[in-house]
């Protein structure tokens, strides 16, 4: 648990409030060691959180929901617990903080309990939340307070030790839960992995396990009512190549022989998938956030956990008017690994089955990746291409679109994906007499191609689509920078690069700056570029925990294209920028800039400025929108400040921001567990005179 330092005497501690807003909707009281907030929580029920700050007690003395005078206690004694892993970044033998091929648990790690001494308390209001800041924190090296942010409208409130350090190079990950000093939880309840409830009552001896559950969430459940703890659904999970479930929660005794009590919690698995396995970064002086949130009800565990559902979606991307979904980057292998190894074929796969259940509408698939014969010979790699695209048109139907799909990384340099809007067959490699296109008995036509100029003829005559996966780390280290001067990257066949929350920092309010970064470079280096969302995943299953690894994109779609018909709107959409990426919780129902969309050009009015439209929904409580724009050298940011925000909401805002001299801009939204949504670049022109 947070251990807390203990001395005999304790001069009450000074409690700061000069930045807490006493006429808001959050009432703040104090009696001696006792500070108690009290928020509403919404459907006209009131939170209650009371405080000990005595050195010697449990942190939370009580936690209750109900009316505001007479509050029933859900739980009650309680410590906040985090293990702080730390180990070293490979900062040199690739390309410093944006290394993915890393493996921090083969160096020398330690793991250090939060230490939490109650010297310091200070409230504050921002916006519709209250944050209650108490220090202070050590765990080795790093340094912080703990912070305790309550949300207006929703039971719901985030614990986050916050802490830094000074140290080069650190890598972290983070264990955290609550530690109970009392036996007044009676059971437990979470989802397993084949989406069923299940519920044990709880014994306090018992030594603490493991669990793999759906949804992220574990609950406890007292006379009263219950509790529910889970992670952020993806700042959480660090990058990854498999989305396997690690058992991401635990319960009971003595949880890594470091925790002495009984508690539950949200943990990681300290070797990933035993891959590549990069942690979290933490560079000096930046403020991580080891954090968790806490959900409350006056129900069962059971109905807890269906609320925490609720901000995920359960864990599926909602269906948008105007918009189908894509995701992009799977190397699930399913042609080579079954198909084409004499295995049986499934009538219905699994990974399809699953794409289906997350809502997943369009698919496009990264097929054999090291694992098939690109360059031939002729026979086998014909062969390949028709078992794909077989598999694709049988497994495609009126609500869903498997697109066939390839990671070619031959020709243009580092690794990129292709996308044509209809089968193509080709080959990587072509000899001195052998044409590029012919026609053959039983495929049609078919390509062979020898360099990046084939490979551009080919994207040009078969209007397909190229782009950087995993731009700037991984095997595209250094691309598309290193190309950017190169006739296929300036064609219009080349497409981009493609987003995923990689590398991890859990200081950063949003995800995936890497990408974000380098679509703002492309803009400013004149180029009309687009940016997709990729998984960039190996195996699909149910048991595995997709949604935290996942993301998609709304293509400004009205009907899904039907395989046999080609899929060429989709290759439209994602070439012009008609399309924004979430991680699903974060969607814009539409966004216009001086009446256009994403991906064309408009003109800015007389006095430099743009009427922004954007109407907006989101599940967690949101933080901020930025508008970034830039004029062909420099990039510049203007935020609106949204945490005035409570959680499901939907609304239509308007901005004005100041574009004079700018040449493009592009627009974000990110909540307050760090999801959020990005939009393709409008392109801009001054105003005539």
């Amino acid at each position: 648990m947070l251990a807390t330092a203990v001395t005999p005497l304790h001069a009450q501690l000074i409690l700061n409030t000069k930045q807490f807003n006493p006429k808001g909707e959050t009432s703040l009281s104090r009696q001696k060691d006792l500070l108690e907030i009290i928020w509403p929580a919404g459907d006209g029920k009131f939170g209650k959180v009371q405080f000990d700050l005595s050195p010697a007690n449990a942190l939370f003395k009580r936690i209750a929901l109900g009316s505001k005078t007479q509050p029933v206690t859900v739980s009650q004694d309680l410590d906040a617990a985090f293990l702080l892993t730390i180990g070293k970044r490979d900062l040199l033998s690739q390309n410093g903080w944006n290394i993915f091929f890393d493996k921090v648990p083969l160096r020398p790690f330690q793991t250090f309990p939060v230490i939490l001494k109650k010297t310091s308390v200070t409230v504050k209001t921002v916006g519709s939340r209250t944050v209650v800041s108490i220090g202070s924190l050590t765990a080795d090296r790093f340094s912080g307070v703990l912070e305790i942010t309550f949300y207006n409208g929703s039971p719901l409130f985030n614990i986050a030790a916050v802490m830094s350090t000074q140290a080069e190079a650190s890598a972290i990950v983070y264990d955290a839960g609550l530690i109970s000093r009392t036996q007044k939880w009676k059971s437990l309840s979470w989802t397993n992995t084949a989406d069923q409830i299940e519920s044990a009552e709880i014994q306090y001896a018992d030594s603490a396990k493991n669990l793999a559950v759906k949804y992220r969430t574990i609950a406890a459940q007292s006379t009263n009512g219950a509790l529910a703890i889970f992670p952020a659904p993806h700042q959480y999970f660090y990058p990854l190549d498999e989305a396997f479930n690690l058992k991401f929660i635990w319960h009971g005794k003595n949880y890594r022989k470091m925790l002495d009590e009984y508690g539950i919690g949200i943990r990681q698995e300290l070797e990933g998938d035993r891959r590549f396995v990069p942690w979290f970064n933490a560079p000096a002086g930046t403020q991580q956030r080891l954090n968790f949130f806490c959900l409350i009800g006056n129900a069962s565990g059971t109905d807890v956990i269906d609320a925490v559902k609720k901000f995920t979606n359960s864990d599926r991307y909602v269906k948008l008017p105007g918009f189908k979904t894509m995701s992009s980057h799977f190397h699930n292998e399913f042609i080579m690994n079954v198909v084409l190894a004499g295995k049986p074929v499934p009538q219905k796969p699994e990974f399809v089955e699953v794409f289906k259940q997350m809502g997943v509408d369009m698919v496009h698939l990264g097929e054999f990746h090291y694992t098939a014969h690109p360059k031939g010979p002729d026979s086998l790699r014909l062969r390949e291409l028709r078992a794909l695209f077989e598999q694709c048109r049988r497994l495609s139907d009126k609500d869903f679109l498997l697109m066939p799909g390839e990671e070619p990384n031959e020709f243009f340099g580092g690794h990129w994906l292709q996308i044509f809007p209809k089968p193509v067959y080709w080959i990587m490699s072509r000899n001195k007499n052998v044409p590029f296109v012919e026609n053959k008995p039983g495929f049609g036509k078919v390509y062979h191609i020898g360099d990046k100029n084939d490979m551009l003829k080919l994207l040009q005559d078969e209007q397909g689509l190229a782009w950087t996966a995993h731009a700037r780390t991984k095997g595209s280290v250094n691309t598309p920078d290193i190309y950017n001067h190169e006739d296929f990257f300036k064609s219009d066949r080349f497409m981009g690069a493609a987003w995923k929350a990689m590398p991890a920092d859990l200081s950063q309010p949003r995800l995936g700056n890497r990408v974000l970064d380098l679509l703002d470079d492309m803009n400013n280096w004149g180029e009309k570029k687009t940016v997709i969302t990729e998984a960039d995943l190996f195996t699909v299953t149910k048991e595995n925990e997709m949604y935290a690894h996942m993301n998609v994109n709304y293509m400004m779609l009205d009907e899904l294209p039907r395989y046999d018909e080609g899929w060429k709107p989709v290759v439209d959409a994602m070439q012009h920028g008609k399309f924004f990426g979430t991680t699903g919780e974060v969607l814009m129902h539409e966004l216009k800039v001086n009446g256009k969309l994403s991906g064309e050009t408009l003109k800015l009015n007389t006095d430099g400025t743009a009427d922004v439209s954007l109407k907006l929904s989101w599940t967690f409580p949101m933080n901020f929108v930025e508008i970034i724009s830039g004029d062909g050298e420099k990039v510049y940011r203007e935020k609106f400040d949204l945490t005035s925000t409570k959680a499901f909401g939907e609304q239509q805002f308007n901005f004005r921001p100041k574009l004079k001299g700018r040449k493009w801009m592009r627009l974000e939204a990110w909540d307050s567990a760090v999801n959020g949504a990005f939009s393709q670049t409008f392109y801009l022109e001054a105003a005539e005179n």
